[in-house]
């Protein structure tokens, strides 16, 4: 069973632009191209978590999530284990759509699909985001979790089930943290 990192998509990955489902305006924050390509090498297996409650709100369909998908895959420049949506939200529009799920972060419900489909470790994993929601669905799935504090986080309700494990400011200091944590819980082959 590998490891994982869960990725968290806007604000984690890409900048924030609320909604957007044009891959024109997909562009990568602070640190992720280098961070994402340690982690990888690293034989971490790189999976995206999002939420994607704009399906439900009407705001888009569900097909346009595949080309941003697309175009996510060719900025990082390494590969994904999976991508994983959650569509749904309980105040949307579309009624296929509207209800409370178990894959809606803060709910564990897409790293624990990711971790049967792809065969992950998730106590051996991480999770990074930009918000709370984010921590508490890595910690509830049972992954340390690292807290990309860049502003996005605007309600601080902070629980045990939502306090990251570790809290920095750009992508490549989490993948500092993850790669320092990783070294010291592998044993020495030699």
């Amino acid at each position: 069973m590998l490891p994982a990192i869960f990725l968290d998509k806007d604000g984690t990955l890409i900048e924030d632009v609320p909604y957007n489902v044009d891959p024109a305006h997909m562009r990568l924050g602070s640190g992720v191209a280098t961070g994402v390509r340690r982690l990888h090498e690293a034989g971490f297996a790189l999976v995206v978590v999002t939420n994607q409650s704009g399906v439900a709100r009407e705001y888009f369909a569900e097909s346009a999530i595949a080309p941003v998908e697309q175009r996510l895959r060719q900025l990082l420049g390494v590969p994904l284990a999976g991508f994983y949506y959650c569509p749904h939200h309980h105040e949307g529009t579309v009624a296929r759509y509207t209800f409370r799920c178990r894959c809606r972060k803060p709910e564990p419900g897409m790293l624990r699909r990711a971790a049967t489909d792809l065969n992950l470790n998730l106590d051996r994993s991480w999770l990074v985001g930009d918000i709370l929601n984010d921590i508490e669905a890595g910690r509830r799935a049972g992954c340390r979790t690292v807290l990309l504090d860049n502003g996005n986080e605007t309600e601080w309700v902070l629980t045990p089930g939502r306090r990251p494990h570790q809290t920095v400011a750009t992508f490549d200091q989490a993948a500092d943290v993850i790669l320092q944590q990783h070294s010291l819980a592998t044993p020495c082959t030699t």
